[in-house]
């Protein structure tokens, strides 16, 4: 399938590049993607998804793509939770759409879970690609992050604005070959590593010789283009501003009720070191409703990775429940 060009809705201040797959009239599955990604990461889901019946719908997010977003330190609070779902919930209201089903990756999976909290009437269903729910902290979550992993854990180290902007924007494309890798590691080699291997300073990794990366690449040279030209259209900054409102998103869910009280589908990845498959124990406390897979042979990049795999369990569970 040719990637359906976007149309524009506009949605919460925003001005929202949309691409849609399938009936009108199917069942509505909005996607979510996450970081660094875009509609397009999407692109073999679509086509299942359309063939099965399914209106599938696959935005480019606040930040990213034909989309992007405002600019600039004081605009940092714009990228929060609220604004994030909101901007999903202005589409449906665009696009005439009362609920849906929810699909999210990476970011876009905690997005997608934080839509049955914060607008549950719009929610038909949940089905998490590598992030699972993961309830409120605690703790204050950069804190607990800086604790566990230092100042170079890439997330603490996207707090400074401008800092990560400028390291990725640098070579956007040696960035992005970096990112789009097949796993390199399985979960179990991983895990043998010596603690300071295992810090997830990602940007330090960035600077190491290319030839010393880990895995292959996982894009056709076509495919890699895209993303090129999508980020050297936006640039990282409206990207990496969702990592900045970890601790606003934080302070602002205190009185949510941490449980998704619809349907779920949890599609863990066995190499994902980000997302690993661990972080989904015990998920079933807070979606009663779960059923949940482990792709094996896989790492972060589910939907490049492993689209057929993931095709047939999201459909599977889609037909049992959601049948079109």
């Amino acid at each position: 399938m040719t990637f359906p060009k976007p149309y524009f809705i506009e949605t919460n201040g925003i001005r929202m590049a949309v691409h849609e797959a399938g009936p009108k009239g199917g069942i509505p599955v909005l996607l979510v993607h996450g970081w660094p990604e875009i509609a397009y990461s999407w692109r073999h889901q679509m086509k299942a998804l359309a063939d099965a019946g399914y209106r599938a719908i696959a935005p480019d997010m606040r930040g990213y793509g034909n989309t992007g977003g405002p600019l600039g330190q004081d605009a940092v609070p714009l990228y929060d939770m609220e604004h994030l779902t909101g901007d999903l919930t202005g589409l449906l209201d665009a696009l005439g759409i009362d609920k849906a089903i929810m699909v999210g990756h990476d970011w876009g999976g905690l997005v997608a879970w934080q839509m049955p909290l914060m607008h549950p009437s719009r929610v038909m269903a949940n089905i998490g690609v590598n992030t699972p729910f993961i309830p409120r902290l605690d703790t204050e979550p950069i804190a607990a992050m800086r604790a566990a992993y230092g100042e170079d854990m890439y997330i603490v180290f996207f707090q400074q604005f401008g800092e990560a902007e400028k390291v990725l924007g640098k070579d956007t494309h040696r960035s992005l070959r970096f990112f789009y890798r097949r796993s390199g590691v399985t979960m179990e080699e991983y895990m043998k590593l010596p603690e300071e291997m295992r810090r997830l300073t990602l940007l330090t990794a960035l600077q190491a010789p290319e030839d010393t990366w880990t895995g292959e690449a996982l894009l056709t040279p076509d495919e890699f283009e895209v993303y090129a030209k999508a980020f050297e259209k936006t640039g990282w900054e409206g990207g990496i501003n969702w990592y900045r409102n970890f601790t606003r998103n934080w302070e602002r869910s205190e009185n949510l009720i941490q449980r998704v009280d619809v349907p779920g589908l949890m599609i863990s990845a066995a190499d994902d070191i980000a997302l690993p498959p661990a972080m989904a124990e015990g998920m079933e406390k807070y979606v009663p409703d779960l059923e949940k897979h482990i792709i094996p042979d896989c790492g972060h990049w589910t939907q490049s990775e492993k689209p057929e795999e993931l095709n047939r369990l999201m459909l599977d569970w889609l037909k049992r429940r959601f049948p079109a």
